[in-house]
């Protein structure tokens, strides 16, 4: 699973449509097509300009994503998650979470988006347990439904195969 990690590719994304939503999370998908990047590697004069002087825009959002692989980017604003810890804990929650559903998400560029505020009064510490389960619990529902709708016909991580929630993806 590769890393969103400019503003063009989180855009691109975002772009891409909501293909799920949980009360606090976004997913957000925009396909990448294999037989494009196939096709412009076998005839490159019909491939999009990809020169120095060329723009992302004139490219498409295919030249965004050199590796055809999965994509994902966590967006986690100040506005809904003010302490950088709790921030930075969403986001590991949101890549574990992610590369356990790695292979029954399709070749796409994804973007988990932190929609809304979780409750201070109910998660009085910046960074808990009980935050990190009902994190990992609706990104579970989240990434269960999106890949339902992509057609991934297996059923979702058992409890028992996944990393418990304190512990850190590396």
């Amino acid at each position: 699973m590769q890393r969103l990690k400019t503003r063009p590719q989180f855009q691109a994304a975002m772009a891409g449509g909501t293909v799920s939503r949980t009360a606090h999370f976004a997913l957000h998908r925009l396909v990448l097509d294999a037989a494009v990047g196939s096709a412009a590697a076998n005839n490159p004069a019909s491939a999009a300009p990809t020169g120095p002087g060329s723009l992302p825009s004139t490219q498409g959002p295919q030249a965004l994503f050199a590796v055809p692989d999965v994509w994902l980017g966590a967006m986690v604003p100040k506005r809904w998650a003010r302490r950088a810890v709790t921030r930075n804990t969403i986001k590991r929650q949101i890549y574990t979470v992610g590369a356990a559903f790695e292979a029954r998400l399709p070749q796409a560029a994804h973007v988990v988006r932190l929609r809304t505020a979780f409750d201070r009064k109910q998660f009085v510490s910046a960074t808990s347990d009980q935050l990190r389960q009902a994190v990992r619990a609706e990104l579970l529902q989240l990434f269960g439904h999106a890949a339902r709708r992509a057609g991934g016909g297996a059923a979702a991580p058992t409890p028992a195969s996944q990393a418990p929630a304190h512990e850190v993806a590396p």
